[in-house]
């Protein structure tokens, strides 16, 4: 008790000895955090997310950059034999154009003033081919590609006759050639110009009751056609010359179906004749000894008379109707030009009578060019009796005659002609691409038959935009791919002589190194844009023309013009020339894209016909309510082309965009936009069409062969597109990866460069992006990766590299930098490796369209080789789809040559599908 007494507290006025033992705390409840660690952790991955798309974003920015400036060079280097070419343009820059960006700076150039101020440089002067105005054109054409292709005129013109060593050379050394240039070619094709011709009727004296004003008459109102009006006189180019009298019969348009229709109703010596739907029609007339009237339409014009000469007759006259230009005459309320947009009464379609579907060119020479002293034939692609064309106010006095209770009366004719050798000049330009063998062609002939303000003049003034265009790109850089050849034909108008013979001269050169051709002929004549192509460029045009506005309605495509019409409205059309039309419309819309099949009737068709090369033709065609277009008059002028043609000329400019961006994208594709599995599904519509053929006839014909070696082409082509697109996907890829491999080093550099600094060192010079291409850029990665790997063997890593000269060091360095040279993935060897995967592709893709060429040719017409198109025997300009096999059945009709020639088909296609076999 005692010690416990003694541990009582002490009182509180006395001094505390000890410090009293704290409490113990009361636990406090831990707070819960302000944001969930399940929302911290979403954060930090968005973040980080957002930290990764924002590096690639920024990472492709920059790689995109450096293709864009880099791969046109580097693509160069990959595909070239050499480095890349060390050529250009005087005002070129260092960063080079390519692909799109090259696309876009072309769609900048062309424009309607300058349009209109070629179109009036051409069009405002006759140019017949063969003149000395067509010889102008030629050299102005000249200065046109040495202006916009930066080519220094030489002190000579460079004027080359056909076959001479320096006509020879120039094309055939288009494939080494380091510079632009530019040349004309002279060829000497027989034509003939007209001397004098008459039309009478006379009476049974045999003196003149008529006799028929043959020019074509114009005043001032419109000032070239009043000028030049009787330059030209009217008449058919390569027609027979001399002098015919007979009683008249008309044959209505002329076709195969209007002279048979005539001989099936019977061979009478009456001349019974009734007017029906506002035609004449004849019943019971024996042709021989009579002069055909026909009017044009429905088939090519050489055709007419060949039908005539074929049933006997001895001379035939054609002539315009204005039933044929639909709504837009006086029957409707609309005046004729120059006072309205309706024919000119006094107007007249010259153009050539050559038969066109048998073969085109010089008659004289088929098959091989008109050099000046080449060996003549007589020709047997031309008339053998006379032939004229008639205005309207001419053949209504004719139609009188022979209309129910006409006179009837002898018609007397003259048209004696001056046949001889007549020079004309192909105007060419080249400029050369990377790739050396594959050369895109683009043409448009200049001749016209008077000023030819639509034809060809509103193509030449297009074909002049493009120019212009490529000119600009080069300035800013630009080098195609592919080797581009630009061609300005002449004589087209007399059967496609300039082209032809041009394509003659050099068929082994077309076949070796052609890729595509692109034709342009007139540009404009209406308000419907038309595209023809062989099937395998089909969508490649369309896609385009789905690219380019519509010239005149916002916020539609060119495409969409296919569907435009003309707003010249009225109640009165002659039905049988609708009909007609509209047979024509479908036709041409042949495939399946709604692009049209290309027959003849233009530049195309020793390409397409002879060589079987890819190539299309684009334009904007006349309706039957548009203003009545004044073919191969004098009345296609300027001033009608400005007023009603194309006023504003915004047609003609999409045109120059649509054609360039072809030649441009073309050129500079790395795998060929040819699309050979589309054309091979054609086919099969084709045999479809065939077989609907053969079944109204009593032929019977095995098709099973052919059918299954189509099907077999299908297959091979869908492996071949496989096999394209893994090309490209490679090549691109390794582009891709060079770019960032160049992108990583040069920011290495740059860190390397600041490092250096820091330790008070200078940096080396190193070439600027600019100046670097695939070859130099592997050197500096090699270089890159030496230095590196001398610094890690020197045990001085984040210090200069040390670079040996002498000695052991000089040898390790160059083992280090070969050692890390061999691992580089951007070598040139694994860039030839995929080019020339690119390449064997690109082969395939051209040989698809040789494959339907057949050295036999078609029966009677053995200069067309084509088996799977050609104009119809009886159209000239149509296609004719199989024409070998189709025209067995509707023109022999003969089932053993049906047989033999499905055959033949068959075979070929079989061929064709092993050749393009991955």
């Amino acid at each position: 008790m005692a010690d416990i007494e003694e541990q009582k507290p002490l009182i509180k006025d006395e001094p505390a000895d000890e410090i009293p033992i704290p409490a113990a705390a009361a636990p406090s409840r831990p707070r819960a955090p302000l944001v969930p660690r399940w929302a911290r952790l979403l954060l930090k991955l968005s973040l980080l997310l957002w930290g990764f798309v924002a590096l690639r974003r920024s990472v492709k920015t920059n790689v995109d950059a450096i293709l864009e400036a880099h791969q046109a060079q580097w693509l160069a280097e990959a595909f070239s034999d050499s480095p890349a070419m060390a050529w250009g343009h005087p005002h070129r820059r260092r960063k080079v154009l390519f692909g799109k960006k090259a696309e876009q700076k072309f769609l900048t150039v062309p424009n309607a003033e300058s349009a209109i101020a070629a179109s009036r440089q051409y069009a405002t002067k006759p140019h017949m081919a063969g003149t000395p105005g067509d010889f102008e054109t030629a050299k102005d054409f000249l200065k046109l590609l040495q202006t916009e292709l930066g080519i220094s005129p030489p002190s000579d013109l460079p004027i080359y006759s056909a076959g001479t060593h320096e006509s020879r050379n120039a094309t055939l050394s288009i494939t080494k050639l380091k510079a632009p240039t530019a040349w004309i070619d002279t060829y000497y094709p027989v034509m003939n110009t007209p001397l004098d011709h008459s039309l009478e009727i006379l009476d049974d004296d045999g003196n003149a009751v008529w006799t028929a004003s043959l020019e074509e008459v114009a005043d001032e109102t419109d000032p070239e056609a009043g000028k030049y009006y009787d330059a030209v006189t009217t008449w058919h180019g390569l027609s027979k010359g001399g002098s015919a009298k007979g009683r008249l019969v008309y044959a209505n348009y002329g076709r195969k179906e209007d002279y048979d229709e005539l001989v099936a109703k019977g061979r009478f010596n009456d001349l019974d004749r009734k007017r029906s739907n506002g035609s004449f029609t004849a019943s019971g007339i024996d042709l021989n000894g009579t002069i055909v009237l026909t009017r044009y339409g429905g088939i090519f014009r050489g055709l007419k008379v060949k039908g005539a000469q074929e049933h006997g007759a001895v001379a035939c006259l054609i002539y315009s109707d204005p039933r044929d230009d639909g709504t837009v005459t006086s029957d409707n309320g609309y005046a004729p030009y120059p006072h309205g947009p309706a024919r000119n009464p006094n107007s007249v379609q010259r153009g050539s009578t050559q038969f066109l579907s048998i073969y085109p060119g010089d008659p004289t020479t088929p098959g091989y060019p008109s050099y000046e002293n080449s060996t003549r034939t007589s020709g047997t692609n031309i008339p053998s009796i006379p032939s004229l064309p008639l205005s309207w106010a001419n053949a209504q006095v004719l139609l009188e005659e022979i209309k129910e209770g006409g006179k009837n009366r002898t018609i007397s004719l003259v048209n004696n002609v001056d046949d001889r050798v007549i020079p004309i000049w192909n105007t060419m330009g080249v400029i050369p691409g990377h790739i050396k063998d594959e050369v895109v062609v683009v043409g448009n002939h200049r001749d016209a038959w008077v000023m030819g303000a639509s034809d060809p003049s509103s193509g030449t003034a297009s074909i002049h935009e493009v120019i212009r265009g490529l000119g600009e790109l080069l300035r800013n850089g630009w080098t195609p791919l592919r080797t581009i050849v630009i061609a300005s034909w002449d004589a087209e108008e007399y059967g496609l002589i300039g082209s032809t013979e041009w394509g003659e001269d050099f068929a082994e050169w077309i076949d070796e190194h052609v890729v595509a051709y692109f034709n342009l002929d007139s540009s404009v004549s209406g308000s419907r844009f038309r595209a023809l192509a062989t099937p395998s460029l089909a969508h490649f045009v369309r896609g385009i023309a789905e690219e380019i506005e519509h010239p005149t309605k916002p916020g539609k495509t060119l495409w969409d013009a296919t569907k435009d019409t003309g707003v010249l409205t009225g109640d009165h059309i002659d039905e049988e020339a609708l009909a007609v039309y509209e047979a024509s419309e479908v036709e041409a819309a042949a495939d399946s894209t709604g692009v049209g099949l290309l027959g003849s009737g233009s530049d195309f068709t020793v390409f397409v016909q002879r060589t079987g090369v890819a190539s299309n033709n684009i334009g904007f065609q006349s309706t039957l309510q548009d203003p009545v277009y004044h073919y191969h008059s004098v009345f296609d002028s300027e001033r009608w082309m400005e007023m009603y043609g194309d006023p504003g000329f915004g047609r003609h400019v999409a045109i120059a965009k649509h054609l360039g961006l072809q030649v441009v994208r073309l050129s500079d594709s790395i795998v060929l936009p040819i699309n050979t599995t589309h054309h091979a599904y054609q086919l099969e519509q084709y045999l479809n069409k065939v077989e609907s053929i053969a079944s109204s006839t009593s032929l019977d014909v095995d098709f099973s062969g052919l059918r299954s070696a189509i099907r077999s082409l299908q297959k091979a082509s869908a492996a071949l597109d496989h096999e394209k697109t893994k090309a490209e996907k490679k090549l691109r890829k390794l582009l891709r990866r060079l770019a960032l491999r160049h992108l990583v080093r040069r920011n290495i550099r740059r860190h390397l460069c600041r490092l250096k600094k820091l330790l008070g060192k200078e940096c080396a010079h190193r070439p600027s992006d600019d100046e670097t291409d695939l070859a130099s850029a592997t050197e500096h990665a090699e270089k890159t990766q030496f230095e590196c790997a001398s610094m890690a063997s020197s045990g001085r890593s984040g210090l200069l590299p040390f670079k040996p000269h002498i000695g052991r060091a000089a040898a390790r360095a160059r083992e280090h930098r070969e050692r890390w040279a061999s691992k580089d993935p951007f070598s040139r060897k694994r860039f030839k490796k995929a080019a020339k995967r690119v390449r064997a592709v690109n082969q395939k893709l051209k040989a698809f369209e040789r494959g339907f060429i057949h050295e036999d040719g078609i029966k009677d017409r053995e200069w067309y080789r084509n088996l799977d198109v050609a104009p119809g025997k009886w159209l000239g300009y149509g296609a004719t789809t199989f024409p070998a096999l189709t025209e067995s059945f509707t023109i022999e009709k003969n089932a053993t040559m049906a047989q033999y020639e499905a055959k033949r088909l068959q075979k070929l296609i079989e061929k064709l599908a092993h050749k393009i076999k991955v």
